[in-house]
């Protein structure tokens, strides 16, 4: 575990990696510190073979209120190359969340709120507490939720999307269920153990075959019909050939 001072937590536990935004006193908030540590964590976690799922949460009440109070002071008086440096920065994290092998999965509790929000979307898989609230309020300060729009309107549909982005209200954790930003909600009682439960059902499954889909899910998306089927081809011969199937179906054939 790092220091526990530090604004990013990282931990190998067993099958999972565990990532924790520490800044319990700001909820979490972002700024370029936060963004570079969990780039950093996730490209570790990444190279750690034992790791079958990363978990992403936050210190105390709150998932992760957005960018902090010195970082919109900071983005108000930067120069317009500084401004595309730092909005380069948070794309690459969600950029690395796709390119990582395992799946990334958002452990939400409290407030997912603006750039919070966006990092929750950008995982592979969001699990939120009852009470969890969702949100995009960037409108409200003249801002633009622009890249984490990009993931949106990957996981709903198009007008809800307007909604969310155009309203700025928040939602909650079952509403967000019902739109398809969060996939499973879980009592706020008993969240931890639901997470480290379904988290750790990675384990069962092959880790090579997994990659595989994970990387050809986002590989096809925007390709005509045809392509993707091709792309998907040598998926499965690629698949084919790994360790893991091929002792898949020995198993299987063993056992019929």
């Amino acid at each position: 575990m790092a220091n526990q001072n530090q604004p990013i937590l990282f931990a190998i536990d067993g099958s999972l990696a565990r990532i924790t935004l520490n800044r319990p006193e700001k909820r979490n908030a972002l700024n370029a510190t936060v963004i570079s540590g969990l780039k950093d964590a996730l490209r570790n976690a990444n190279m750690e073979e034992s790791v079958r799922a990363i978990v992403i949460s936050g210190a105390g009440q709150d998932f992760c209120s957005g960018a902090d109070l010195e970082a919109l002071r900071i983005i108000a008086n930067a120069s317009v190359a500084d401004n595309a440096n730092d909005a380069r920065s948070l794309m690459e994290l969600f950029v690395l969340i796709r390119e990582v092998s395992v799946p990334v999965v958002a452990a939400v509790r409290g407030r997912a709120l603006a750039g919070g929000c966006g990092l929750a979307s950008a995982c592979d898989i969001v699990l939120a507490s009852d009470s969890a609230r969702f949100g995009y309020p960037e409108v409200k300060i003249g801002f633009v939720p622009a890249m984490v729009l990009a993931i949106l309107r990957r996981n709903v549909s198009e007008k809800i999307a307007f909604e969310l982005i155009t309203r700025g209200a928040e939602v909650s954790a079952n509403e967000a269920k019902e739109i398809g930003l969060v996939n499973q909600v879980f009592s706020d009682g008993t969240f931890e153990r639901n997470v480290d439960e379904y988290t750790r059902g990675f384990e069962k499954m092959s880790k090579s075959a997994v990659a595989l889909t994970k990387s050809l899910l986002y590989q096809i998306d925007g390709m005509q019909f045809a392509e993707a089927l091709e792309t998907g081809v040598d998926v499965n011969v690629i698949a084919r050939m790994t360790e893991d199937c091929q002792n898949g179906i020995a198993g299987f054939l063993k056992k019929k």
